[in-house]
């Protein structure tokens, strides 16, 4: 088992892929399954994913065969031996192994665990003791910097990337070239009448929620140009639980004439949903990732500012297609950078990030992407066109 730095593989290589519990994750991965399919035509991908990403794992058209790590089955250990065991027997052993969740402990067990040839990503050694590093490689310089976020990133590591975008990064550690920023999802029309504005509120960091009274002002005023509206997300209780709704998402239906849609669709429906809405406006989640990818123009709710600072790692996640703009808040804030975003809410009170980020702007920025994408003619807010500094690459906002 060696640390995976380009070399040749064999006729019709077997190549594992792991992943994590997270939708973006699995969405950000898409050109990495596409490019390994370009570069190694005869290749048999297998992909250890998790229940939640099950929907788009079996319907991905470059995957040969799916695994969920992330799961509560009682017979998973047995399970996963068994497979791993058919599995050599059908494609042989694993020739390269690539691990896109170097903080999941399970990964870095299983990675190792396969026994493969060549590994890309972080691994344990062979004894499990101790992390297996890549040497002197060039892709150990990026392997070792912990702040993939950083402004500074791409200017450290110019000659291996062009920009700090998380899809680029997992492509670069395969040695694979692609279109880092082409996103691709299956998806399957949904059973119901989709509204015309498709939202999303909630995160499993609170740190990146928004108010429920601005969204209340930003759903008025679809409401006030004729446009329907719809909620998305997981069931209600499911929001609750694990995504920070508290009662914000319940009040508005209340209030609104909001359209309930959570836990009403699998992903691929969700998918099939955004395709056919007017726009998607979202926090950072995996729903925006998923619009992004099927093609919505996409609204995403981020407290940073024109500099890429704030409360979420944009310039890492944030997707790069036109049809995508990001909104920017007039309050600078470095702590959930300098945390490496590991802490869920807000470290400072009254969460100014996300509260310097005005309704109006969102509605301005809201009626600008719908009438610059012909969807709906111009209200007559034009905002100004800016961009949000990522470095050597763009991602628009008003």
């Amino acid at each position: 088992m060696k640390p995976f730095c380009n070399q040749p593989l064999r006729s019709n290589p077997h190549i594992a892929i792991f992943s994590s519990t997270k939708i973006g994750n699995f969405v950000v991965l898409t050109p990495l399954l596409r490019g390994l399919k370009e570069k190694y035509s005869d290749c048999t991908i297998d992909f250890f994913g998790s229940e939640i990403t099950k929907d788009f794992e079996l319907n991905c058209p470059y995957i040969d065969w799916r695994f969920s790590l992330y799961t509560d089955r009682l017979d998973f250990l047995e399970s996963l031996v068994q497979k791993s065991r058919e599995r050599r027997q059908v494609a042989g052993v694993y020739d390269l192994a690539i691990n896109c969740d170097e903080y999941s402990e399970i990964n870095l067990v299983m990675v190792s665990a396969l026994r493969p040839n060549y590994v890309a990503g972080t691994a344990l050694s062979p004894d499990f003791r101790h992390k297996l590093t890549s040497g002197s490689s060039s892709i150990q310089k990026i392997l070792s910097d912990r702040n993939w976020n950083s402004s500074h990133f791409v200017h450290k590591h110019q000659d291996i990337i062009e920009s700090n975008n998380i899809s680029e990064i997992f492509c670069r550690i395969a040695y694979v070239e692609t279109d880092f920023f082409k996103l691709e999802l299956p998806s399957k029309a949904p059973n119901f009448v989709v509204p015309q504005i498709l939202v999303h509120l909630t995160s499993t960091r609170s740190a990146k929620i928004w108010s429920g009274e601005y969204w209340q002002q930003v759903i008025n005023w679809c409401e006030s140009q004729g446009l329907t509206v719809g909620l998305v997300g997981s069931a209600a209780q499911t929001q609750q639980d694990l995504y920070n709704a508290k009662g914000i998402e319940e009040q508005l239906l209340r209030i609104s004439s909001l359209i309930d849609l959570r836990g009403k669709t699998t992903l691929l429906e969700l998918a099939g949903a955004f395709e056919q809405a007017l726009a998607c406006i979202s926090v950072d989640a995996g729903p925006l990732h998923i619009a992004a990818a099927v093609g919505c123009p996409t609204l995403g709710i981020v407290g940073n500012d024109l500099d890429g600072d704030g409360a979420s790692p944009i310039r890492l996640w944030a997707p790069r297609q036109s049809h995508v703009q990001l909104t920017s808040s007039n309050f600078k804030c470095n702590l959930c950078q300098e945390n490496c975003f590991k802490n869920n809410d807000c470290l400072l009170e009254d969460h100014p990030c996300m509260q310097h980020l005005k309704p109006d702007m969102v509605i301005a920025q809201l009626a600008s992407l719908l009438s610059t994408t012909n969807k709906l003619n111009n209200k007559g807010i034009t905002p100004p066109q800016r961009s949000i500094n990522f470095s050597n690459s763009k991602v628009a906002v008003a």
